[in-house]
């Protein structure tokens, strides 16, 4: 299997100092872990990082990282970021066997013509938008398809619905939901403003009849 690679290099001094040290030189502090062997502290060029990445399995792009000289098998298991900048500090990779399945999170993606809804006067509101999977590191798929044309005003769309690849588990109970129907009920709005008005005007006469009743009878004492 063809992979792309990225440069990487073990033993590098820990500590906040050495990694802002790294960063300033182009290259990220991170560790490599997995299949049974110990964490190895690495530094990584951050641009082939960034241009591996750019595929579109983003974070479940599998590649090999070069140590040293050596390649492992690898995907993205963690990414931390400053919290005020959002740049990318520190990087946590994971070891691979392509015949061993890893644990990964995908996109949930919304598919089909939700015109039995819609036309219904219903809309579709989708509930989660990633979902953690288990698949070989080849199988891993770029996104899973939610087929709203099932759901009506009484049909919602679960996990169990979700049109999962050959040898992809979902790792979430069946029943969780993924799209729900959502209804548009009209609104009372009361009578017209014309009628409310006509009343009110109604109304306002008789105080006024009364009134002007009242100033004849006075008038007449």
């Amino acid at each position: 299997m063809s992979q792309s690679v990225v440069k990487a290099t073990s033993n590098r001094p820990l500590g906040s100092g050495s990694s802002r040290r790294l960063r300033r030189e182009g290259n990220l502090p991170g560790v490599v872990y997995g299949l049974g062997s110990e964490p190895v502290p690495i530094a990584v060029n951050y641009i082939e990082l960034r241009d591996v990445m750019k595929g579109v399995a983003g974070l479940n792009t599998v590649f090999d990282l070069d140590i040293d000289g050596k390649n492992e098998t690898v995907y993205v298991r963690d990414l931390q970021r400053d919290v005020i900048r959002r740049e990318v500090t520190h990087v946590d990779f994971m070891r691979v066997d392509d015949k061993v399945p890893v644990k990964v999170k995908v996109p949930v993606k919304l598919v089909g013509d939700d015109s039995n809804l819609t036309n219904a006067g219903g809309t579709v509101e989708q509930k989660i938008f990633t979902i953690e999977i288990k698949a070989l590191p080849t199988s891993i798929p770029l996104a899973l398809e939610a087929d709203v044309s099932l759901m009506t005003l009484d049909r919602r769309l679960s996990v169990g619905d979700l049109n999962l690849p050959e040898g992809v588990t979902a790792l979430v109970d069946d029943n969780i939901s993924v799209a729900a129907p959502v209804i548009h009920r009209a609104v009372d709005l009361g009578e017209p403003a014309e009628a409310a008005a006509g009343e009110e005007g109604g109304t306002e006469g008789e105080e006024g009849e009364a009134a002007e009743g009242g100033a004849s009878e006075e008038k007449s004492e």
